[in-house]
């Protein structure tokens, strides 16, 4: 399977922010210059980026519509964001401003026959499907809603098989415990997802710290790795992210 380097920035209120277990309260604030840290993703090699509106995940209507135009026609990006997409034409819009795919993530886990339709509607190559999840004491994957305060009453092994039928192509999965904790990713959690779903790219996300957890990453049978905290505090090159990349290419 191929492997895609996805470098991310989460914005809130113009600002690239870090927030530490999807906690607003535990943000991290690293300039105000998106355009530019996408221009040097860009320059660096990358292909793909992850973009987050974090103002839109809180409170709905993603307004990220005109950075992601200027990304996507300035950088050669292509560009999966998301970020408080409630409604089919939430999704329109964003792909109409320049996404070349939109993240689902809440409403994949309330409503997960509303997101399958747009699976069947606009393909499998159009929509990422994100799920925050945490383990609890027996084992099982549970899935967190409303900031993660709330349990959606299934857990990930009952919710992905309806995924698989209606044609899922990539799943974002982030083990909540390790989101911007810089603690690595949950190698054990993504090979079982592997084994659940073994033609879907799933996307390493939370913990990432350097070029051996990315490595480690697509060993585990992963179709890529978003790279937050640790690129933006000079933790990881991206350049060293990229050269696995290009090996599982080849």
């Amino acid at each position: 399977m191929d492997f895609t380097v996805y470098p991310a920035l989460d914005i809130r209120e113009g600002r690239v922010v870090r927030l530490a277990q999807g906690d607003y309260a535990r943000e991290t604030h690293y300039g105000d210059d998106p355009l530019p840290r996408a221009l040097a993703f860009a320059a660096a090699g990358a292909r793909w980026m992850h973009l987050v509106d974090l103002d839109a995940a809180k409170a709905g209507g993603y307004t990220l519509s005109p950075l992601l135009g200027a990304i996507a026609a300035g950088t050669g990006l292509r560009v999966q964001t998301g970020g408080g997409v409630r409604c089919r034409q939430d999704v329109a819009r964003i792909l109409d401003a320049g996404a070349a795919r939109v993240v689902v993530g809440s409403l994949a886990v309330r409503e997960p026959a509303t997101v399958a339709a747009w699976l069947h509607e606009f393909g499998g190559e159009r929509i990422t499907v994100a799920l925050d999840t945490r383990q609890d004491a027996a084992g099982a994957w549970r899935l967190p809603v409303h900031g993660w305060t709330e349990d959606a009453g299934i857990t990930l092994d009952e919710l992905l098989p309806g995924y698989l039928r209606a044609g899922l192509r990539h799943l974002l999965c982030t083990d909540i415990a390790r989101d911007g904790m810089l603690s690595g990713p949950n190698l054990e959690l993504y090979a079982h997802l592997r084994a659940l779903a073994p033609g879907v790219a799933v996307q390493a996300s939370g913990g990432v710290r350097d070029a051996t957890d990315v490595r480690r990453a697509r060993q585990a049978g992963c179709g890529g790795a978003v790279l937050g905290r640790a690129l933006l505090e000079g933790r990881l090159a991206l350049a060293d992210a990229l050269l696995l990349e290009e090996a599982a290419a080849c």
